[in-house]
């Protein structure tokens, strides 16, 4: 069964109404009762929402997948469902929603729609072409070509060869069976025989024996949770998180051959060497990244709060001031002393979660707060996640051997008690002061930048954000934005959706002004772009910049970095780090010229792609003309 089969065009819907996740849920749930795929869509409604309460279903990318098997279901269905504007589902921003609906007893179907459906999701250029398509005929061409995509012959000398692995992400739904898909057709190619674990939410699937461990030639862990490694009795493997499984699968695989672990002498590593166990603990990027995406609905939450408390007025929220408004008030506090108060907690916490699971949560949260009421700020949170993340770590693995009966008992008690001093103190007696004092110094010095050193700032931020677009430069720039927006300086925030804004928009307009430089197919896509960009969705340039990167990235970095540099030089500040032109005209201290400093920067980048493309020859546009028409 392909997907083409049951997404059909009246199971599309491309601009959902709903801007929650319940009202996307009714409207999803209501298309499938109205196809009379369901004869019962309150029983299946429930089914979905019991998923949910296990575990979000949004997978990251902008994509959630919402899924559920019941008996009112009469066979396997997908309804997809597009929001620009994005909403929020699960705490991530989400601009696409697929929803998977199977009957009762489809197990093997619905497992096999979730895991192609997810395969497919892997790809930038394919959840792009999603976000720019302007009807539903181009979501499913989109769709065909990526079933019918032609893959490279390989090289067969690794035939016969065995590989197994386990795949585990942090919610065990779409990553996991991403990574464990990639590492299967990478070793497919090769003739290798493959068997790869997946640690899914709803537990171990296709488990592997001690068979299949004895008879491994190569294993690979994919992981962002903890994975059980001791199975593999002192066999090396490559231990990685999964998006490098997804994205790098080959290379894993020759790394994974190369530890050549069929070689008796090979065997076992030396217990004063666990490099696998070395390289998981101590991913710093992962325990960042985790703790930033819970932290970021908070920041979202508590900016757009307090840029509408200050549209009653600067003073609006003090009962004492004459200009004192009740609902003022109310947005002042839930924004300002509630959402943001919790911003620094929240990142440390979930850094100890990630490191050390629940044990970590309280002591990490704990030392965040203490971060946060010392001055230490964001960079002191992060290092309040990682202090009590691993003392909790540790501390649990020294009570190890202690009988079962009590285990409990430390679990709960003696775990976080300890953990919680230790990061206490740590914060209390020798973080705080120092960290306090190098937080009041950035924020002098950031507050001073006037003129050519402001412009600096903004250009090199927005240049970065522009640079890869959700790649580890994109990410380094996002991070010292909340840094500073968590320090109540907002300007960096601004020039940093102005390198996020730019690309989309630049080429929608080079689209326009330039068609000649462009397919049919990219110049209908560029429309799309205007809204994507317009909406701070920056994957509306992925598309062409996979298609012409030595032209199209350059223009990009070029156009965000002048319209940075702009809007910090003219002292622009932005109240809410996403929302793009919804969140504009409430949170920026001056609307009109920010987005005046977004237009300069689309317009260079707009000029300089239309400099750098030469126009398509005649033969090139009939070409892509065919290319268009063919499906």
């Amino acid at each position: 069964m392909e997907l083409i089969d049951i997404l059909t065009k009246d199971h599309i819907i491309l601009n959902l109404k709903g801007t929650n996740q319940d009202d996307v849920i009714d409207e999803l749930v209501n298309t499938l009762a109205a196809n009379q795929l369901t004869n019962d869509p309150t029983s299946f409604k429930e089914a979905i929402y019991k998923r949910e309460s296990e575990i979000s279903t949004a997978v990251g990318y902008g994509v959630a997948i919402p899924h559920a098997k019941s008996k009112s279901v009469s066979k396997p269905t997908i309804i997809m469902g597009r929001t620009l504007q994005g909403i929020d589902y699960g705490g991530q921003h989400t601009n696409l929603v697929f929803m998977i609906a199977a009957p009762e007893n489809a197990s093997d179907e619905h497992l096999s729609l979730l895991s192609k459906l997810s395969t497919f999701l892997m790809s930038d250029t394919f959840r792009a072409k999603l976000l720019v398509a302007t009807s539903v005929d181009e979501v499913l061409t989109a769709i065909r070509e990526q079933d019918k995509e032609e893959e490279p012959e390989a090289d067969q000398t690794d035939a016969g060869k065995y590989l197994i692995g386990i795949t585990a992400c942090m919610t065990g739904i779409a990553h996991t069976y991403m990574a464990a898909e990639s590492l299967k057709e990478a070793a497919a190619k090769r003739g290798m025989k493959v068997k790869i674990q997946t640690n899914g939410a709803n537990g171990p699937e296709n488990s592997l024996t001690s068979q299949d461990i004895q008879h491994a030639d190569a294993i690979i862990v994919a992981h962002d949770v903890r994975v059980d490694t001791t199975v593999f009795n002192g066999k090396r493997f490559v231990d990685v998180p999964v998006k490098k499984a997804i994205s790098h699968a080959d290379q894993l695989i020759d790394q994974a051959l190369n530890y050549d672990i069929r070689d008796p002498q090979a065997e076992v590593v030396s217990e004063s060497a666990p490099e696998p166990e070395k390289k998981s603990g101590l991913n710093f990027y992962k325990h960042i990244m985790s703790g930033v995406s819970y932290m970021i609905p908070f920041v979202v939450v508590g900016g757009i709060f307090i840029a509408i408390s200050f549209m009653f007025g600067i003073y609006a929220a003090d009962p004492t001031s004459d200009q004192y408004n009740v609902f003022a008030e109310f947005f002042s506090q839930v924004g300002g002393e509630a959402a943001f108060a919790l911003m620094v907690p929240i990142l440390a916490g979930f850094i100890g979660y990630s490191i050390a699971d629940k044990q970590g949560l309280a002591p990490a949260m704990i030392g965040g707060m203490v971060a946060s009421i010392g001055g230490s700020g964001f960079l002191g949170g992060m290092i309040a996640g990682f202090v009590g993340g691993f003392a909790a770590k540790y501390i649990g693995r020294a009570f190890k051997g202690v009988p079962k009966a009590f285990q409990g008992l430390i679990s709960v008690l003696l775990v976080p008690l300890l953990s919680t001093f230790i990061v206490g103190a740590f914060m209390f007696f020798i973080l705080n002061t120092p960290m306090s004092l190098l937080n009041v110094f950035l924020e002098n010095w950031l507050t001073g930048l006037t003129g050519i050193n402001a412009a600096i700032l903004g250009a090199l931020l927005a240049g970065m954000m522009a640079s890869d677009m959700g790649g580890p430069i994109n990410k380094t720039a996002s991070a010292f934005g909340l840094a500073m927006f968590a320090a109540n300086i907002f300007e960096p925030s601004a020039a940093l959706m102005v390198g996020g804004m730019v690309p989309p928009i630049g080429i929608a307009l080079a689209t326009t002004l330039f068609k000649n430089r462009f397919t049919l197919q990219e110049a209908e896509a560029g429309k799309a772009s205007y809204v994507l960009g317009a909406s701070f969705i920056t994957e509306g340039a992925i598309p062409f910049a996979a298609a012409d990167p030595l032209r199209i990235i350059p223009a990009n970095i070029v156009g965000a970095a002048i319209g940075g540099a702009a809007c910090m030089a003219l002292d622009i500040s932005l109240k809410a780090p996403h929302g793009g032109i919804f969140v504009i005209p409430i949170a920026s201290n001056h609307p009109l010229l920010y987005i005046g400093c977004i237009l300069l920067g689309s317009v260079v980048t707009c000029l300089m792609i239309g400099f750098l493309k030469k126009p398509l020859s005649e033969k090139d546009r009939q070409k892509a003309k065919a290319m268009d028409s063919v499906i």
